[in-house]
Order: structure tokens, then sequence, then C-alpha cells
């Protein structure tokens, strides 16, 4: 009885170890003042050893998810153009299968910079989807959730 119960137990904890969802992406989100009423949002991207991060803009022949960075409305900020991206982009391209992707390993940072409509202190949000892969597997997109103060 005791070794069919450990046994039991055995695989019970192969399966959850297994279950477990894999997240190789950690992200921080800081915001920094660079003159009056006008900030830097910084949504930093750290990424671990052997997985990428798609750039925002992919080549036509990609299957990646691009990241997409979404704000919420804020009748108090305007956004100055589009999220820049600070790091150093990979051009993978695979032969064989016909495919291309802009890449990022280790860390990426994407800067987007907004303006105040008037000295307040308020906040900004939004959500970054994005798909990380490796040699062997890509992950199903994730969308992760971020709220910055703006002070």
């Amino acid at each position: 009885m005791k070794k069919v119960l450990l046994s039991v137990l055995v695989l019970m904890s192969v399966f959850f170890v297994n279950a477990q969802v894999q997240n190789p992406v950690q992200w921080s989100f800081t915001s920094k003042k660079i003159a009056d009423k006008v900030y830097e949002v910084y949504l930093t991207a750290t990424i671990q050893s052997g997985w990428h991060l798609y750039s925002q803009t992919q080549p036509k022949d990609a299957i990646s998810i691009p990241t997409e960075i979404t704000f919420n409305a804020n009748p108090l900020v305007s956004l100055d153009g589009k999220a820049k991206e600070v790091g150093k982009i990979e051009f993978y391209q695979d032969k064989k299968l016909k495919i291309s992707a802009n890449q990022y390993s280790s860390k990426v940072v994407f800067v987007q910079k907004v303006k105040l409509k008037a000295k307040a202190k308020t906040n900004i949000s939004g959500s970054v989807e994005y798909q990380t892969c490796d040699d062997k597997k890509c992950l199903p997109p994730v969308t992760k959730t971020f709220s910055v103060a703006l002070k």
C-alpha cells in the first residue's frame, strides 16, 4: 500500500511540475521626467537565456506575433509618437522554413514619450501583448497590464 501511495504522489508531483506556466520574460515599468510636462515611460523586458521576444515590427514572412503596446485613454496625457525599441535587435532567418523574425534576447526597453496637457499628477496605464520562443517551442501570447505614475 505504501508503494502505491508513494508512486501516486511521485506521478502527481511530476504532473504539477510540468503544468507550471513558463514565464521567461520579466517586466518592469517606470517613468522619467525629461522636461516640463514631458515624460518617458519605460517598459523593460528582461528575457531568460535561450528565449527571445519579438519586435513590434515583423517581416512579411514572419509567423511570430509582434509585441503590441496599448495605452489606455487618459484625458490628461497625449502620446508623442510610437514606442521606440532600445536593445540589440536580432534578425532571425530560417531558410528551410522560409520564415524570418525581428527579435530580442536578454533585454529590450520600449520607450514611449508622453506629454501632460496640464500640470497634474496622474498615471498612464495599458497593456503589452507579447510572444516568446526558444529554439524548440513558442509559448502562447501573454498580455501584461501596467500602470505608471507620472509625477
